[in-house]
């Protein structure tokens, strides 16, 4: 799937997009190293591509290189950082305090993307009240209240899969334009962005790769096909 992106609507296809998180964080850590300049084949190497790919995905929003010069890291960083929303100080809650809840409430991964957590939610008894990093759970009656009244961009799910639709979406009801889902089931409740996050997919990619990878060294041992 592709999206529209910048006021000329220009297709920007998923996969360039995908990309775009890996030049924040590579960038960022130019930037920290005080590197003030980098070319396309220095980032290709980072992002493990070619430095065509490099020079394509960045042209898809305007270019941002100079021909003899490279990239400037801290403009580009800046760029990037636009493009990514990092720079809208967008706000987000939290549904369902379990360990992953709990875990996601107290990463550095939104502040360091200018997402601010206001609040967490839950049903269980023994939990609502109490203050987590800063934030005393919310019941989970009080959800559309807090949602019409503060206008949160971003609800982090990880609820039971048994209510992940039905609380996705009093979400969207409420006015909560975009979900990250760690339900482990696919969402996508009607206005709203979902972004399904799928941990046991990940850990089976890099199980496949393990066995392709020992299956190569076989064959390079034995000179044979495995």
């Amino acid at each position: 799937m592709a999206r529209n992106v910048g006021k000329d609507e220009k297709i920007i296809s998923e996969a360039v997009i995908n990309r775009l998180p890996r030049y924040f964080r590579f960038l960022s850590e130019l930037k920290r190293a005080g590197v003030e300049r980098t070319s396309s084949t220095e980032l290709s190497e980072l992002m493990g591509t070619t430095a065509s790919q490099v020079r394509q995905d960045l042209n898809c929003f305007g270019g941002f290189g100079q021909q003899g010069y490279g990239y400037s890291v801290p403009y580009l960083y800046d760029k990037i950082s636009t493009i990514l929303g990092v720079d809208r100080d967008y706000c987000a809650i939290i549904v369902g305090t379990g360990n992953l809840g709990k875990a996601l409430a107290s990463s550095p991964v939104f502040e360091k993307r200018g997402v601010h957590v206001t609040a967490l939610f839950d049903v269980d008894e023994a939990v609502v009240g109490k203050v987590f990093f800063g934030h005393r759970i919310k019941n989970m009656t009080e959800l559309e209240d807090y949602c019409k009244r503060e206008k949160p961009d971003i609800a982090v799910l990880t609820v039971p899969r048994s209510v992940a639709r039905e609380t996705a979406e009093r979400l969207v009801s409420a006015g909560v334009k975009g979900i990250w889902n760690f339900t482990n089931i696919e969402l996508s409740p009607g206005k709203a962005m979902v972004q399904n996050v799928h941990l046991g997919d990940t850990l089976m990619t890099l199980c496949y790769n393990i066995g392709k990878n020992e299956n190569h060294y076989d064959e390079e041992a034995t000179g044979e096909e495995v």
